[in-house]
């Protein structure tokens, strides 16, 4: 049976994506080897492709708690056969874009120097494993 090709991402979610990145202290779009991905220095901060199944998806870094959520829930969620933190969605009409930008945020966060973090002025995270109760 032939390989199907994977298509191109959609224009309109491409300016989705494009939009929240555009936000992003020195994030930078490139062609990935498949769709486009957007890096702050050298790390893939979103990539965004279309699968030979026809869906489209985009992948990104989240902390560990979201992995094993993603892991869990099922579609549209997934964790990505790569990476440790590697955490996916896959786009369809239904997709909360709210969701995505704080997802592409939170890889954003993860990957950029403390330098560019600090640029956007988000409220001070608990680190992990500590408590925020009086």
């Amino acid at each position: 049976m032939a390989k199907r090709e994977r298509p191109e991402v959609p224009e309109e979610m491409v300016e989705r994506v494009r939009a929240i990145t555009d936000t992003l202290p020195e994030v930078y779009e490139e062609d990935a080897w498949v769709g486009l991905r957007w890096r702050v220095g050298g790390a893939t901060v979103a990539h965004l492709f279309g699968g030979e199944d026809q869906q489209f998806r985009i992948v990104l870094h989240g902390q560990s708690g979201d992995v094993a959520a993603f892991e869990h829930l099922g579609h549209p969620y997934f964790r990505a056969g790569w990476g440790a933190d590697v955490i996916g969605l896959v786009l369809e009409d239904s997709t909360d874009w709210e969701e995505v930008r704080e997802l592409i945020i939170e890889s954003f966060c993860m990957l950029a120097p403390k330098r560019l973090v600090d640029q956007l002025g988000l409220p001070p995270q608990p680190e992990v494993g500590t408590s925020t109760a009086p």
